[in-house]
């Protein structure tokens, strides 16, 4: 589907909004004494949503040899906390999801891929990689449709463009290691992407 025009917001400064959150939540709290203070709520899709240690013994099919490397990236979630992809990947295959609130395909599939996610937990890493999205809307996105896994925001695109994505939904699997396996310009419902879990990265 087609991106609605760019908003006069979006672009230049959109990062510094996001970076400016945990400032803007200091100041708040500054003039409440520690007895009074009450922590400051978890932003979906943030640090807290990275994934634990993987599970001992965890049975992966090798990528076929022919398979070619995914793009490396670094990128800040929506916390404003850095993630770099390949460390996830370096133990486990990784789900890149390319989305944006605004995308009616994205929020009618959404709920399947939370659930999907939660189902692999800890042995298939699900992230988002999120795009030209204000950083209010993107979180009530979060928030309505239990995204409990980590968050990218991509607002120059280079993630998405290293991708080959072009506008949302889309979908990209990639196994341990960083090969690229299978991807889905457009998207794919949450019941295809689990049979290409169970034949392209999990050993039975």
């Amino acid at each position: 589907m087609r991106r609605p025009a760019r908003h006069p917001d979006r672009g230049r400064g959109h990062v510094s909004r996001w970076l400016s959150v945990p400032l803007v939540v200091a100041l708040a709290l500054g003039g409440c004494s520690d007895a009074d203070a009450e922590p400051p709520a978890v932003v979906p899709g943030g640090a807290a949503a990275l994934p634990g240690p993987a599970p001992t013994g965890l049975a992966l099919r090798d990528p076929p040899a022919s398979a070619p490397t995914a793009p490396k990236f670094t990128a800040t979630l929506t916390d404003g906390s850095s993630l770099e992809v390949a460390r996830l990947w370096a133990d486990r295959p990784v789900v890149l999801v390319f989305f944006a609130s605004w995308c009616a395909t994205c929020a009618e599939r959404q709920d399947a891929l939370s659930d999907l996610a939660g189902a692999y937990r800890d042995r298939v890493v699900f992230v988002g990689v999120a795009s030209d999205d204000k950083p209010a809307a993107l979180v009530d996105f979060l928030r309505a449709h239990r995204v409990d896994y980590p968050v990218a925001t991509d607002p120059a695109m280079e993630v998405w463009r290293a991708y080959a994505m072009r506008e949302p939904p889309g979908v990209v699997l990639v196994s341990r290691g960083g090969r690229l396996l299978r991807g889905w310009p457009g998207g794919v419902d949450a019941a295809t992407l689990d049979s290409s879990l169970k034949t392209l990265v999990l050993a039975p």
